[in-house]
């Protein structure tokens, strides 16, 4: 895929769209938090609003990769692993770590999207996409994260709208 320069997140449509200079280039199914949008501390409600990628995590992780507060487990996802640990909150194979750009809104405080340790991440494939499911984040296909996270930089433009 070309390099994106920006991202737009409909939490409405369960989608994730990238462009570059204006133009669409591509449109994944995600899933957004299931108690819906919100910024505050805790709410595990997906933030609106202009953000940036502030970081980029897994670049060398096998996909499935399990991470846990941002490292790798040395875990790779599978049903095993799985049926071990019901209930788990999986984010694998990478991670792109989000900052809030509006101070006050998204930014600082009680409403701070970085502090909240909000990503786009991978997750199973058995996952599902299209509606809402999360704790806050945003899920994607691990084949698509990886797509994803190969065209983006640290300070691409994510704009989440409702």
């Amino acid at each position: 895929m070309m390099p994106v320069d920006r991202i737009a997140i409909d939490i409405a449509r369960q989608q994730l769209r990238t462009y570059r200079a204006g133009a669409e280039l591509q449109c994944y199914a995600v899933s957004t938090a299931r108690n819906g949008a919100g910024e505050m501390m805790d709410s595990e409600r997906t933030p609106r609003g202009a953000h940036e990628i502030a970081e980029k995590i897994g670049g060398e992780c096998a996909p499935n990769t399990v991470f846990v507060a941002r490292r790798p487990t040395g875990e790779l996802y599978d049903a095993e692993l799985a049926a071990r640990h019901p209930g788990r909150d999986w984010i694998l194979t990478r991670i792109l770590w989000l900052a809030g750009r509006d101070h006050g809104y998204n930014s600082g405080g009680e409403r701070d999207t970085r502090a909240r340790y909000i990503y786009i991440h991978g997750t199973p494939d058995t996952t599902p996409l299209g509606q809402p499911g999360s704790r806050g984040c945003i899920r994607m296909r691990n084949a698509d994260i990886i797509e994803l996270f190969d065209a983006v930089s640290v300070g691409t433009e994510v704009d989440i709208v409702e």
